[in-house]
């Protein structure tokens, strides 16, 4: 077994190991030592997550359930305006005894490690085209201007230059056919008998 290094995100399990049934709850603050999050809005490092957990003893290892709440910052991803993001994430994990490829995490040395648990949960909550409000308009696609910031804006009609050789090109208009004219017959003649 590997050596098993104590971090801010380890919890002791000592007491609740082979002891089922046994439960004890923990509140903990954890400073993120490193960015959470690739994309346009992340938890950054030095960002404080709050976690408030509960350790159960079962018969074949420590089920960990817990709450983790804190903020992501970044970007809009229509206008760039910096943005700051609510995180609430739930997460419940087996912690096995024994080393056992139907469990993902095991206990090392009476202890429990739940970054990679957060770090998975808190990462897979964020959004992946964050915005600082439902309708914001972004940016003008010509100046690169927040479009909220120019008054009276209005969209430039852009035409594909791929399209620009057909720009000048009208349509020949087709001659209209016209039915041909018929004599219509009157009521004082007679019409042909088409009953036999």
């Amino acid at each position: 077994m590997p050596h098993y290094t104590k971090t801010p995100w380890t919890l002791s399990v000592y007491d609740l190991l082979h002891r089922a049934g046994e439960m004890r709850e923990h509140s903990i603050e954890v400073v993120v030592p490193e960015r959470l999050g690739e994309g346009q809005v992340a938890v950054q490092a030095g960002a404080v997550l709050d976690l408030d957990v509960r350790l159960e003893g079962l018969h074949d290892g420590i089920l960990v359930s817990a709450t983790v709440t804190g903020t992501a910052t970044g970007e809009c991803s229509r206008c760039l305006k910096p943005i700051a993001e609510p995180v609430e994430v739930d997460i419940a994990e087996l912690f096995a005894y024994d080393v056992d490829e139907a469990f993902d995490y095991q206990v090392h040395e009476d202890h429990v490690d739940l970054e990679p648990v957060v770090r998975d949960a808190v990462v897979l909550s964020l959004p992946f085209q964050p915005v600082c409000r439902p309708d914001c308009p972004g940016l003008d696609p010509v100046t690169g201007e927040r479009i909220e910031d120019i008054p009276d804006y209005q969209p430039r009609e852009g035409v594909d230059p791929r399209w620009s050789a057909l720009a000048g090109f009208q349509a020949e208009q087709a001659p209209v056919l016209q039915e041909p004219v018929g004599r219509a017959v009157t009521d004082n003649e007679s019409k042909p008998d088409t009953s036999a």
